[in-house]
């Protein structure tokens, strides 16, 4: 693939094309008509931190291999880089490097970033690094099982991530029979889950599985007791429409819905969104409270500086880190200098950093899909 991106979303043309992964007809997916489950109960002592609770580390990667984003490999690094920098000003930062990369990874980073030696393949560290729970009092690490996406990329080492990492900082394991990604998940931190249907109920990742089945499972292992799920869009791009592109809590009570920008056709992704916003409308949380819905608008596609089919500018995959948010700017100057001043708005006490992101953007994710949260003061 010398001199070719294969994007997180051009590599389900690539494969349809030898088929290496059934997509299924539809594009968007319909809601599963499964019952709310009712009876599942969290375990007790269990909770999903909100992301914006302190943070003891954000865990990243360092991008190995040319075979995945061939000429840009050096372009993309350097915004991992960049990320990295501007994370580790406000919290310990630990990137992970493929051995015989941590010193080009050190001299990229600089000397307020960790780097620790373990085979990577990419930098997608939302969805390689487990997702983690308070258990008891304890940190734990729920290992979602990472599948490449529901096989639709082979990443032999980050299908190892979760574990070395746990075992590394000695972070006791949850097991789920659960196939998913950390990107798949939102919460408010006060037992309400938000998911996208397409990500996990999904014959991909979770064959022959219903919601119903799904959502007792998630309960179980994340401690949440209210699961809100979207639609999504179903084998339009790897994840299969992470939720976390597509609404993002800021408060208990208050989430940031991405919206197209204006003069945007209709498509599935646009009417996603909408019906992300109906769900919305009629949702309560795990409180029995209702939500409050505020848009988060794209930039103007013509204004922007990244290129290419793929490129994601939802500024909803914004990174919360202590005392910071770290968000992409995408260079429509109107757009960018509005999503930060929202962003200022819901986080007042916290300094909000922009970054240009342009290629991994163009990879199909953001600044939210190359960071993980670690909680602990």
């Amino acid at each position: 693939m010398s001199g070719f991106l294969l994007s997180r979303r051009t590599v389900l043309r690539s494969l349809a094309g030898v088929g290496a992964v059934a997509l299924g007809a539809t594009a968007c997916s319909a809601p599963d008509d499964s019952p709310d489950t009712g009876t599942a109960q969290p375990p007790a002592g269990r909770r999903f931190g909100a992301e914006w609770e302190p943070h003891a580390r954000t865990f990243m990667a360092w991008p190995a291999s040319d075979g995945i984003w061939g000429r840009q490999l050096a372009d993309v690094r350097q915004d991992i880089a960049g990320i990295a920098r501007a994370v580790a000003g406000f919290e310990p930062v630990v990137l992970l490097a493929r051995p015989g990369q941590e010193d080009e990874a050190q001299r990229a980073c600089g000397s307020d970033v960790e780097v620790v030696a373990l085979p990577v393949d990419d930098l997608w560290t939302r969805d390689t690094v487990s997702v983690f729970v308070e258990d008891a009092g304890k940190v734990m690490g729920v290992d979602f099982n990472f599948s490449g996406w529901g096989g639709k990329q082979q990443h032999a080492n980050d299908a190892q991530v979760a574990g070395k990492v746990l075992a590394k900082y000695g972070i006791g394991r949850i097991e789920t029979p659960v196939v998913a990604e950390g990107g798949s998940f939102e919460t408010d931190g006060q037992g309400t889950l938000l998911v996208t249907e397409s990500s996990v109920v999904n014959d991909n990742r979770n064959r022959g599985r219903t919601r119903q089945q799904i959502e007792a499972d998630l309960i179980a292992a994340l401690g949440v007791r209210k699961v809100i799920w979207f639609a999504g869009v179903r084998g339009k791009d790897i994840t299969d429409a992470h939720v976390d592109t597509l609404v993002r809590f800021v408060a208990p009570g208050v989430v940031l819905l991405d919206k197209p920008a204006d003069g945007t056709p209709p498509d599935v992704w646009t009417r996603a969104i909408d019906q992300a916003r109906g769900v919305l409308k009629d949702a309560t949380d795990a409180r029995g409270k209702a939500i409050e819905v505020i848009d988060l608008p794209q930039p103007d596609p013509d204004r922007i500086t990244g290129r290419g089919a793929e490129f994601v500018s939802s500024y909803v995959n914004f990174y919360v880190a202590n005392k910071s948010v770290i968000l992409p700017k995408f260079g429509d100057a109107a757009a960018d200098d509005r999503a930060k001043q929202i962003l200022r708005d819901h986080f007042p006490d916290r300094d909000v950093v922009q970054l240009k992101i342009d290629t991994i953007a163009s990879g199909g994710g953001g600044i939210h899909c190359s960071t993980h949260d670690q909680p602990g003061g």
